[in-house]
């Protein structure tokens, strides 16, 4: 809550001073129903709180304004001049915030709609598996990769891959490896995508197609991502200026990737970008919203255990390639982890942090308010997925422009 100010030039008004920072809603909220009530009891009654806390939150409020604006004696309570200066202004600034909320919810609710439209062809129980690529591929289709980046397809160490560039690019490189649950996604659905990230990074990024279940189970998809990782070496790109970023299953490929990458002796890359990851295979974390599923649906978890059973096909799931929850990630690179509150993989996302943490990787965890699953897919139109995919390329652009600071230093030793 800032005074407007007159301009600071010759003969012009002298400016106001600006509102304190410190002055909050809640000890204007509490100023005004003390002024209607004229008792501190019965305000504090109305506001829910103690009255000693209310007395608090007043003389808070007057010492950040500088004046008194309450007549306390024994027997009665009024307002001063100031006061009643003030009560006016205050119930207007609070109609605004409660007007700006308001239409803030309505708008929220219309695009938490339009996302719910566009997740309906999956609500689905047991649908057939053509049935849901093609579904996803439709809904990555509806969103157009942004105009300032160039998309052409590469053979990257024998898997097909997409090479997204944006004008004037940093030297590094994003490996992107994107969600469906190990059944679902192509690189060419993901170009928007990968285009939005790889826009605001400023860094070109490489989206393998890599192979899915069940017509090819693990370690399918993991071989490919080594093979674009190792092609990224091969062809000049040094793994410090590497960045693996995944959404969703996504970003479990990318842990598995950097586990086995060490497994194989091979360089680390400079940071792991993680959307909205899906880390538990299994779901022992997953949270299913909405009514109770009739005893002979097939629910969204069962559904999930059993695509999940598709990839590992028999595999153990106790190994630390696909139980990054069970790996020594001792020595890993900066993680960024976004994820949107009401996501079902929240607590996916709270455990890998919690995770990584425990092995001293330095991990940076961004929560935004979003009730869907991989919000970042919608970020041409919600405002939260462009804002967390700005985060997102800030934080690799810190992370190469690190990397060639180490290496100039390296240069002039």
């Amino acid at each position: 809550m800032t005074a407007h100010t007159g301009e600071n030039t010759a003969g012009s008004p002298t400016p106001l001073p600006k509102t304190p920072d410190a002055i909050e809603l809640r000890h204007l909220r509490a100023f005004i129903t003390v002024a209607e009530e004229l008792n501190f009891g019965r305000a504090a009654t109305r506001l829910y709180v103690s009255q000693p806390a209310l007395s608090r939150q007043i003389r808070a409020l007057e010492r950040l304004v500088g004046c008194d604006l309450l007549r306390r004696t024994t027997h009665r309570v009024e307002l001063t001049l100031a006061g009643e200066a003030l009560l006016d202004r205050a119930r207007q600034i609070l109609s605004d915030v409660d007007e700006a909320v308001s239409a803030t919810r309505a708008v929220g609710g219309e695009l938490l709609a339009r996302i719910t439209r566009y997740w309906e062809p999956f609500d689905e129980p047991d649908p057939e598996l053509q049935v849901l690529r093609t579904a996803y591929e439709d809904l990555h289709a509806q969103f157009p990769p942004p105009p300032e980046v160039q998309i052409r397809p590469i053979n990257a160490g024998g898997v097909s891959s997409l090479l997204v560039t944006p004008d004037q690019p940093l030297d590094a490189t994003i490996l992107f490896l994107h969600g469906g649950g190990y059944i679902l996604g192509s690189a060419f659905g993901y170009r928007a995508l990968a285009g939005a990230l790889a826009a605001a990074a400023n860094t070109r990024t490489l989206v393998p197609d890599f192979r899915l279940a069940p017509e090819h189970p693990f370690p399918a998809a993991v071989d490919d991502a080594l093979s674009a990782y190792r092609w990224l070496l091969d062809t000049g790109t040094a793994p410090d200026r590497i960045i693996l970023a995944g959404d969703s299953v996504g970003a479990h490929l990318s842990m598995s990737t950097l586990i086995r990458l060490r497994e194989q002796g091979l360089p680390p890359p400079a940071a792991v970008v993680s959307l909205c990851p899906g880390i538990d295979l299994h779901c022992r974390s997953h949270t299913e919203h909405g009514p109770e599923a009739d005893p002979g649906e097939v629910t969204a978890e069962q559904f999930q255990r059993r695509i999940i059973g598709d990839y590992l096909a028999g595999h153990p799931d106790d190994d630390p390639v696909v139980a990054p929850l069970r790996a020594d990630l001792t020595g890993c690179p900066p993680m960024l982890v976004q994820v949107g509150t009401g996501d079902t993989h929240l607590t996916d996302a709270h455990e890998l942090v919690d995770h990584a943490r425990a092995h001293g990787v330095e991990v940076r965890l961004e929560l935004y308010p979003v009730a869907t699953h991989v919000f970042h897919i919608f970020w041409s139109f919600l405002p939260e997925a462009a804002d967390a995919l700005e985060h997102a390329g800030a934080f690799i652009r810190e992370r190469v422009e690190q990397a060639g600071t180490r290496t100039a230093a390296r240069s002039t030793a």
